[in-house]
């Protein structure tokens, strides 16, 4: 943990009103209250947000005075915090992480750790449900009891491949999952799901890869558009994908394909498309939290391969990462097929990895 970062405590709708004008408002004081990490712990402790979120700072990109200030009568004699004068710029946010101590907070130039951060903040935060779990916490939204990626576990801490299934049929067996599933996040966590795959779970490992937020060409070729223009192409991508047998693919669809509005809660999302005679044919999502970005779900239908729809869409993602002032575009990729060599053609670098386990049913 990068001992100049400054620190922001805030709930996640305030953050996401945030993101759409840009920049936390100075309070009524005028400005600002930011903390360093070591002292956070006293206007969280004070405020008592419900699920509150940790905005990672970083003091260079900040334009406004920061000023050494007392808090409240109520904290240790001599205590200052920071207190900026002024805007905090979104693009001045490196990292957004759920408020659990002991806290892991990425540096500006940690780009494992700014991915890492990212795709363990977003599922915690949309989630209906957040519950502690040994290594970790499990999100919970009955709503969309399909989707593993709202229905599993999240585990930092290491864990043995004995107590990560112990743990996720818990959870399971608890929350009436139809299915088992924790992502495991900590360095060398493949030698546990190698333990696992041999006791007949699916095991898959997903690269984590960056590059910089930059404009590139051809971006002039994305159409961005309201999110329901392209559930069409999506629900056509689930169906081919065989999630389901088919007396419950319908309902496995519509809850993979309904559950996507809820990202737009939380972070800034952005859909892009391109059209072939008035259909949209291929799609992508760019996802701002912050200076940091991720690119989604970019997919083409099979008849429109080859045609460099894909490119102009990703394209368009970046330019609009840039214009956003963000500094680093993130993803996810399977490390067993082939999207992770076209996103590596473009610039794209793995910086580390995060494995899914899973199993059907919530018990043996």
């Amino acid at each position: 943990m990068a001992e100049d970062l400054l620190v922001h405590l805030i709930e996640p709708a305030r953050w996401r009103a945030a993101l759409r004008v840009g920049a936390v408002l100075p309070g009524p004081e005028g400005f600002v209250h930011l903390s360093r990490p070591d002292q956070v712990h006293l206007p969280a402790a004070r405020l008592g947000l419900s699920r509150p979120v940790l905005l990672v700072v970083d003091p260079a990109r900040l334009d406004a005075p920061l000023r050494a200030e007392p808090g409240t009568a109520d904290d240790p004699e001599g205590m200052l915090f920071p207190h900026l004068y002024g805007v905090l710029p979104a693009s001045a946010v490196v990292a957004v992480v759920p408020y659990r101590p002991p806290l892991a907070l990425p540096a500006p130039d940690d780009e494992l750790g700014r991915a890492m951060a990212l795709y363990l903040s977003l599922p915690v935060r949309r989630a209906a449900e957040v519950r502690e779990a040994p290594g970790g916490v499990a999100v919970v939204d009955p709503d969309y009891r399909w989707s593993r990626d709202d229905n599993r576990l999240l585990l930092t801490e290491p864990l043995t491949a004995d107590e990560v299934a112990a743990a996720a049929t818990a959870v399971a067996a608890d929350a009436g999952w139809p299915h088992r599933a924790a992502q495991l996040r900590w360095p060398g966590a493949g030698a546990v799901a190698a333990e696992l795959a041999r006791h007949r779970w699916d095991v898959g490992e997903l690269l984590l890869m960056a590059r910089p937020a930059t404009a590139v060409p051809g971006g002039d070729g994305g159409e961005v558009v309201g999110q329901r223009e392209v559930h069409d192409l999506w629900d056509r991508s689930w169906r081919r994908g065989e999630v389901a047998p088919p007396e419950q693919l319908d309902e496995v669809v519509a809850q993979l394909v309904g559950r996507e509005h809820r990202n737009d809660l939380v972070v800034a999302v952005t859909d892009v498309v391109v059209r072939e005679d008035g259909r949209v044919v291929a799609a992508g999502q760019l996802r701002v939290d912050g200076a940091t970005a991720a690119v989604e779900s970019v997919l083409t239908d099979d008849a429109a391969r080859g045609r460099g729809y894909a490119d102009a869409v990703l394209a368009k993602i970046l330019s609009l990462a840039a214009e956003a002032g963000c500094n680093l575009v993130v993803l996810e990729a399977d490390a067993d097929d082939w999207p992770r060599e076209w996103y590596a053609r473009r610039g794209f670098r793995i910086v580390g990895s995060v494995w899914d386990v899973s199993r059907s049913g919530a018990s043996d």
